[in-house]
């Protein structure tokens, strides 16, 4: 995957310019400039910015180093994905979701990360399920606290959450849960650090992680269900930046 840089600045009467890296294969510029404007777009740290973040489309296309039509074609996909809108005579801006979108996506996520968890007590290996703990390795009991070191933790939470998606072996589960997931990356990362959460956060993934090992259902459903539902609740709670 291409690294990108988030780095944010005003040109053009306030567009952000984007670094993003040129094109090398001009075989397919819309699917490639999708992946490259998604992955800087969900890179952004869009609510930790005072102002809507709005995009220069050309800025981007030199950027890249493709005529806008591809980049036009791509921001109309991502539009329809919900990442960005389109205000006429003004432009395209990053799309902030509200507090209630937020806590409706992260509901329905709560739902398809619990089936995800009874499907891995029925069918995934031990030699799986051994991968999830050795995430954690570095942050289990007695080593440096998770909020020490929490870029580090933020990055492995997010891993894991999309972890256990894909160990449940179910494809129209994971596809149903990439885009959601990938809305609510970026407010995972702005919320990780709040509060206790990253302490809480630990403890969390480790009993759930116990209770797959142990194969037992029951338990991971509910144990996944509360873990999301308690990101939803601090949310509603504290997350007033999302009015």
């Amino acid at each position: 995957m291409m690294s990108v840089e988030s780095t944010i600045r005003r040109v053009n009467g306030g567009a952000a310019k984007l670094s993003v890296a040129p094109l090398e294969d001009t075989s397919t510029f819309k699917n490639r400039a999708y992946a490259a404007l998604k992955e800087v777009i969900v890179s952004l740290n869009i609510y930790d910015q005072p102002n809507e973040v709005r995009l220069d489309e050309r800025q981007l296309a030199q950027s890249l180093g493709v005529s806008r039509t591809p980049v036009r074609e791509a921001m109309a996909q991502l539009e329809r994905e919900g990442f960005v809108h389109s205000v006429p005579r003004r432009g395209i801006y990053v799309v902030r979701k509200t507090k209630r979108e937020v806590i409706e996506m992260i509901q329905v996520w709560a739902a398809l990360e619990s089936l995800a968890a009874r499907l891995i007590t029925m069918n995934a290996s031990d030699e799986e399920i051994g991968r999830l703990r050795q995430m954690f390795a570095s942050f289990d009991e007695g080593d440096e606290a998770p909020h020490a070191k929490l870029d580090e933790y933020s990055e492995i939470n997010i891993q894991f959450h999309q972890t256990i998606i894909a160990m449940g072996g179910n494809g129209i589960l994971e596809g149903l849960a990439e885009n959601l997931f990938t809305h609510m990356r970026m407010i995972r990362r702005k919320t990780i650090g709040e509060e206790d959460r990253a302490d809480r956060s630990i403890q969390d993934h480790l009993a759930i992680i116990q209770a797959l090992e142990a194969r037992d259902t029951g338990a991971a459903e509910v144990l996944v269900r509360n873990h999301a539902l308690g990101l939803a609740e601090h949310v509603a709670r504290f997350a007033d930046y999302l009015e």
